[in-house]
Order: structure tokens, then C-alpha cells, then sequence
């Protein structure tokens, strides 16, 4: 059965997105595991092969919990491109067999690239702003 262009195929997708996914099958993942542990590993001792999202150095991937983190909270990562969020769940999906941890998503755009938990992108921005405040008025920074 043909579709016209732009109609939903038959995994849901606009025909555009499923066009990307087929390019992005071939992705190169940058995840290495890295099993440096003790006293409280600093991210910035972290190497940029450890994290979902090395460029921007989010959601390291140290262990299964982290791993589950990161499924968890990928819509909510801002200021990425789709070809970042492609590159990220390839290392997600690298990380989790890894460690162990059972995905049953198969692509990222399944995660979602947009939050969904009601707050705005600047809402977010301004209540990291707020607790990076406090975090100094403590003296925690």
C-alpha cells in the first residue's frame, strides 16, 4: 500500500522522522565503560566517552542506575540536536547492555525530545539558575 508523503507509515512516524531513523541505524557510538569508583568521582574526572551526550557531558553512564537515569530523563535534556539525541541513545542502548539494563525502546524519538512535565525550557533554565543560587549561599559551591 503506498502513502502519500508527510502521512504516517506504519511504525507512526511521519514519513520524514522514519526516513532519519534509517540513517541514524548506522550511528558510531562514543560510550566506553568506565569503572572508576570510590570516594565520590567528580564529573570532571569523568572521561567524554562515559556520558549519553558527550559533547555537552550529560547523563554519564557509570553503572545501571545511571543507565535507567538517563532513559528516564532524555526528553527532559535541552539544547540538543537531533542528531546529539541519536548519537545519545545509541549510547544509552550500548551502556544498557553493558550493565544489564532491559530497554524495550528501539529508536530515540520513542524517549521524546520535548519535556513532559509541564514546565517551559526557560522555566527549567531559571529554577537551575534558583538552585545553583542556593548552592552558593550555602557554601556547596
Amino acid at each position: 500500500m503506498r502513502r502519500a508523503p508527510g502521512v504516517r507509515g506504519r511504525h507512526g512516524w511521519p514519513q520524514p522522522a522514519r526516513r532519519a531513523y534509517g540513517r541514524s541505524r548506522g550511528i558510531q557510538t562514543t560510550w566506553k565503560p568506565h569503572e572508576k569508583h570510590g570516594e565520590l568521582t567528580g564529573r570532571g574526572d569523568l572521561p567524554d566517552s562515559v556520558f549519553a551526550f558527550p559533547k555537552e557531558r550529560k547523563e554519564p553512564l557509570t553503572d545501571a542506575g545511571h543507565v535507567r537515569n538517563a532513559i528516564a530523563r532524555f526528553d527532559q535534556t535541552i539544547d540538543v540536536s537531533d542528531d546529539d539525541r541519536a548519537l545519545a541513545f545509541a549510547n544509552i542502548k550500548k551502556a544498557a547492555e553493558y550493565y544489564g539494563v532491559d530497554m524495550t525502546e528501539t529508536d530515540w524519538h520513542q524517549l521524546g525530545s520535548t519535556p513532559h512535565t509541564g514546565r517551559t525550557a526557560e522555566q527549567r533554565r531559571e529554577s537551575a539558575r534558583e538552585a545553583v543560587a542556593t548552592k552558593r549561599e550555602r557554601g556547596e559551591l
